[in-house]
């Protein structure tokens, strides 16, 4: 008589060692009710109960572990927490409100007045005016370095640089960056290693392998994959985690139960879509490359990208992102992405639906000329994130504008 198996309440780590990150992304973190249901739960709820006057007080004052207010502890949140961790190869993850508040815990935490941050310039344009105004304000003083340039980043180190912060691929120029050279630098001057993998997700890169100490997402972008909810994450070390962790629970920058919970179902597709949108963002840069209305193409999966080789070997893919310089200005620009009937004219990235936007007077308009100019961000340049459609008919919606300018 063959022997029944009994259902875990979770499937023990044991069981899930050496398994690909695909399997992770559907299986890690759940932890079943006594229902013992086959979905994750959502628990919406914004405290929980104790058995005894002493059991609350052993939880808050952290002498017996267990959930005490969905600001700081929720199942839910928890198990998308525990997933993007197992995905990651780190030991823990923090899950936030928005990516800019993953980005600002981690500042808040792991800073303090007199550090020092390096940041590359092809960041997201909130993350740089995160750093050089509101961090600023604080006694914490950041300077912006070219992405790729080794020489720049080892010449901004200091005595007190605490910090080595990045995009890559780049927000919105798809230059890559060699993440083993910088961990090296930033390891070598006592500094934390810190890395946006937003643009690829741990399915095509996982920064740990190469030296990172952080990792964070904008749950909002790929990890959801369908346009749906605001998060944000951060993976690391459970020493810095919890150094995270004190200011999320004090700070408050919480992620909802029920974001968790599209989060996580987001999480299960995410291996498929990625590969789905390099292969489309590939083709399409391709058809790009060749349009006469077309100046350049920025993305790295070009064996004209300067990083091609490099994105290569640290990268499983090249993403869905890129971007391109049409021949003129904002005007032919502007006219390229209003002519489109299908692409959506819109600032977030990552969704099953394609979008387009104008980075010089959307995500990055809040840049001064100076900035915009120093990162690249010219009025020519267009910014594409390739979703689902079939291709032919996202080549079909560019063409209508890129054909009227060469004629």
């Amino acid at each position: 008589m063959s022997k029944i198996r009994e259902e875990h309440a979770f499937i023990p780590e044991s069981d899930l060692e050496g398994v690909s990150v695909d399997t992770l992304a559907v299986r890690a973190g759940q932890v079943r009710t006594a229902q013992l249901e086959h979905s994750d739960a959502i628990f919406a709820t914004s405290s929980f109960v104790y058995g005894s006057a002493a059991q609350a007080a052993a939880r808050f004052g952290g002498e017996e572990p267990g959930n005490i207010y969905s600001r700081f502890t929720n199942p839910t949140v928890q198990a998308f927490e525990a997933r993007i961790a197992a995905m990651e190869g780190g030991e823990r993850a923090i899950g936030t409100a928005s990516g800019m508040a993953a980005i600002m815990s981690t500042c808040m935490a792991l800073l303090q007045a007199g550090d020092h941050v390096v940041c590359s310039r092809g960041v997201f344009g909130t993350t740089n005016v995160l750093f050089q105004k509101y961090l600023a304000r604080f006694g914490v003083e950041t300077t912006f370095v070219g992405l790729t340039d080794m020489d720049a980043w080892k010449s901004a180190v200091r005595p007190e640089t605490r910090m080595l912060f990045l995009e890559t691929p780049s927000n919105p120029l798809c230059e890559v960056a060699n993440l083993q050279e910088l961990a090296d630098l930033a390891h070598e001057n006592d500094a934390l290693f810190v890395v946006d993998n937003c643009f690829c997700t741990p399915i095509l890169q996982r920064p740990f392998e190469y030296g990172a100490d952080i990792v964070i997402h904008s749950a909002t972008k790929y990890l959801d994959g369908q346009g749906r909810c605001i998060g944000g994450v951060v993976v690391g070390s459970s020493a810095l985690m919890e150094e995270v962790y004190g200011f999320m629970r004090s700070g408050g920058p919480s992620m909802s139960p029920f974001n968790a919970w599209v989060f996580l179902k987001g999480l299960e597709t995410l291996p498929i879509r990625m590969r789905a949108h390099c292969a489309s963002a590939l083709e399409l840069a391709q058809w790009l490359e060749q349009h006469p209305a077309v100046e350049r193409v920025f993305y790295a999966g070009l064996a004209s990208h300067p990083q091609h080789v490099l994105a290569g070997k640290q990268q499983k893919g090249y993403g869905g992102v890129l971007s391109f310089r049409v021949k003129g200005g904002r005007a032919e620009a502007w006219q390229v992405i209003d002519a489109t009937r299908i692409i959506s004219i819109t600032g977030n990235l990552g969704d099953t639906r394609t979008t387009v936007t104008h980075p010089a007077t959307t995500t990055h308009g809040r840049l001064s000329p100076e900035d915009k100019a120093e990162a690249g961000i010219t009025e020519n340049l267009i910014r594409i994130s390739v979703g689902l459609e079939d291709i032919e008919d996202l080549k079909a919606d560019l063409a209508r504008g890129l054909d009227a300018l060469t004629r």
